[in-house]
């Protein structure tokens, strides 16, 4: 009787996900409150517009400085780390060999059940590296490429996020009246990012959407609220 194959489907959160997610999440919510907070003070569109750019403009520059930072910062970390786990391979080879028993107990098995393949490891340098590096410090290797991808993808996705707020400032001349198409148009997209940003990380689709809408829609009304107080 011919049996249908297990496949398994588990959700894995890329790098690039976690970089739109990052980018769209404050460009999304941090030009809006911008433009908001600018609304209730100045009437001029052309003024919030521009001062929205700038902001769109520092905004994704800083953001995807910070995302190519942190990635080089993990490279390095694991070149540093690669670089001391082959040293202590080589040093202090007993040492090692009970780290990789240690692994294994914490999995429930035996030194005597362990033994076996603590010694192939041994036999293999390579492997033995990349193991302790997986299992004991809980490291992949990085892709080489990963910081200016990251830095790219987190700064166009804060841009594309920033201009959805930003538009309507640019389509009319009424600050007020833009600021109405605005909180509209940026709620709806929240919202429609917050769901979907659930379900790609696995989340509730429905309580992301309600989070993500819910703290955008405070951020502005926050900077509305005492851009008006101010003025």
């Amino acid at each position: 009787m011919p049996q249908t194959p297990h496949i398994e489907q588990h959700f894995t959160g890329t790098a690039a996900v976690r970089d739109i997610v990052i980018g769209m999440s404050d460009g999304l919510t941090v030009p809006f409150a911008l433009a908001a907070g600018l609304s209730g003070s100045v009437a001029s569109a052309r003024i919030i517009v521009t001062a929205g750019l700038a902001e769109v403009a520092a905004g994704s520059i800083a953001m995807g400085l910070g995302g190519y930072l942190a990635a080089r910062s993990d490279a390095e970390h694991y070149a540093s780390e690669l670089k001391r786990e082959e040293l202590e391979i080589v040093e202090k080879p007993d040492a090692e060999r009970a780290e990789v028993a240690a692994v294994f107990a914490v999995y429930g098995l035996s030194e005597s059940e362990s033994a076996p393949v603590v010694a192939a490891l041994a036999k293999r340098p390579a492997a033995w590296r990349d193991f302790m590096m997986r299992f004991e410090l809980g490291l992949e290797e990085p892709d080489p490429k990963r910081a200016l991808v990251s830095a790219l993808t987190i700064a166009g996705a804060y841009i594309a996020g920033g201009m959805i707020p930003l538009t309507p400032y640019m389509i009319s001349g009424s600050a007020q009246q833009a600021l109405t198409i605005s909180v509209s148009v940026t709620l709806i997209a929240l919202a429609i990012f917050g769901y979907v940003k659930g379900r790609f990380t696995g989340a509730n689709p429905v309580r992301s959407s309600a989070q993500t809408t819910l703290i955008g829609g405070l951020a502005a009304g926050a900077a509305f609220l005492i851009a008006r107080a101010i003025s």
